[in-house]
């Protein structure tokens, strides 16, 4: 077993820069995922990683990954490892992979998400996550948003982003009109009760930003604004905690 131990190594600078460059991301249509269970979900989702990459301690514990991985894993020294990915406490299992294909057939889609300048990455991936578990297959995330394929987006997904079609940086009011159906804004005030909202059809859900939510103009183009009722009191919601309440209570509805 070969074993690189050299910061320098081309490989090894790569995925430094992947894990921590979104342009890199954008332009060579690469990411990085680091831990056993995002790993794992990506091959469950039926794709091929384009680079294995395992520390040495331990490397042994990941026998089964690397058989459904079918190549050979790039095995690094434990401190080349940390240096790679972007916790502080590596599982010791990375992989680079190719993203999937954001062409993204709005005029099909049953339900979609978008999200209008969420920069918070722990928002984003919980939002991600959260679709993906009612069911909703699309998502798309607008100028100002956290870049999706960040480690700290991946990790809070839990694997999200291999059951959705995103799409990043893009034309939300051009998304919108493309997509068709109703589209459902959030706002923490004024709206129509989210238990009394008709729910019905093909849903895409207009979330924002804590604090400035989502834009007037973006806002203006809604069939539907919704709020979600709080007797207890406060300004609003965390925005992920939202998201989750409303897919699930259109799903409810199925």
């Amino acid at each position: 077993m070969t074993v690189i131990s050299s910061r320098d190594n081309p490989r090894v600078r790569r995925w430094r820069d992947l894990a921590r460059d979104a342009h890199m991301r954008r332009k060579e249509r690469r990411a990085l995922i680091e831990g056993e269970h995002l790993v794992g979900a990506y091959l469950d989702s039926g794709r091929s990683v384009e680079a294995l990459i395992l520390r040495k301690s331990g490397s042994a514990r990941f026998e089964k990954l690397v058989r459904r991985a079918g190549n050979a894993p790039v095995v690094v020294t434990d401190a080349l490892f940390r240096s790679i990915g972007d916790v502080e406490s590596p599982s010791g299992v990375a992989a680079e992979i190719a993203l999937p294909d954001a062409a993204i057939p709005l005029g099909e889609a049953a339900s979609c998400v978008f999200l209008d300048a969420i920069q918070d990455t722990g928002n984003v991936g919980t939002i991600l996550r959260s679709a993906a578990a009612f069911g909703i297959r699309h998502a798309l995330l607008g100028p100002g948003c956290a870049d999706a394929w960040s480690p700290k987006v991946l990790r809070a997904g839990m694997g999200a982003h291999f059951a959705l079609a995103i799409a990043e940086r893009a034309d939300l009011a051009a998304a919108i009109a493309e997509f068709g159906g109703r589209t459902v804004c959030t706002v923490p005030r004024d709206g129509v009760s989210l238990a009394s909202a008709d729910l019905s059809g093909r849903i895409g859900w207009l979330l924002g930003a804590e604090g400035q939510g989502v834009s007037e103009s973006l806002a203006a183009r809604a069939s539907l604004r919704v709020t979600i009722p709080m007797p207890g009191g406060g300004e609003s919601l965390n925005v992920a905690a939202a998201a989750a309440i409303c897919f699930y209570e259109a799903a409810r509805g199925i």
